[in-house]
């Protein structure tokens, strides 16, 4: 009889977080734009709405003009693309490029905008997980032709 009890608790528990996230009829959910880290030269952002050969473009260029790392960023569904851009350069680059991989999560902060007089103003904080690629050179590059 206690096991039925813990697993209503589990289940109350995990509507709960489920209902969090959930907006109400009095309120619009606008999402902010997530935190970046300063923009250098060397720093590529992947997004799922970017031309993926031109950021491979883009990579190339900067390794063939004498950069000597590239670090690629992707946030949410745009981690499996920069990923994808890495590998693509690492395996075209082979020997003259390494790669180090960093994962993290990233708190992301959406403003929910009350459609009616009677709501409030109000801010949700959610998840997601990014990845920062840092693709640096290991030979130089004529040296390898």
């Amino acid at each position: 009889m206690a096991e039925v009890d813990v697993r209503s608790v589990k289940l109350e528990n995990k509507v709960k977080k489920r209902e969090r996230f959930k907006s109400d009829p009095d309120h619009v959910i606008k999402k902010r734009l997530p935190p970046r880290l300063p923009r250098r030269i060397n720093d590529i952002y992947v997004t799922n709405k970017t031309n993926h050969q031109s950021q491979v473009s883009r990579c190339e260029k900067l390794l063939d003009s004498g950069e000597s790392e590239l670090v690629i960023h992707g946030l949410g569904a745009a981690v499996a693309k920069a990923v994808n851009l890495a590998l693509q350069l690492q395996d075209k680059y082979q020997g003259i490029v390494g790669l180090s991989v960093n994962t993290s999560t990233v708190d992301i902060v959406d403003d929910l905008e009350p459609t009616t007089d009677q709501a409030d103003y109000d801010t949700q904080t959610r998840h997601n997980s990014s990845v920062h690629i840092r693709l640096y050179r290991c030979a130089l590059l004529g040296a390898a032709k």
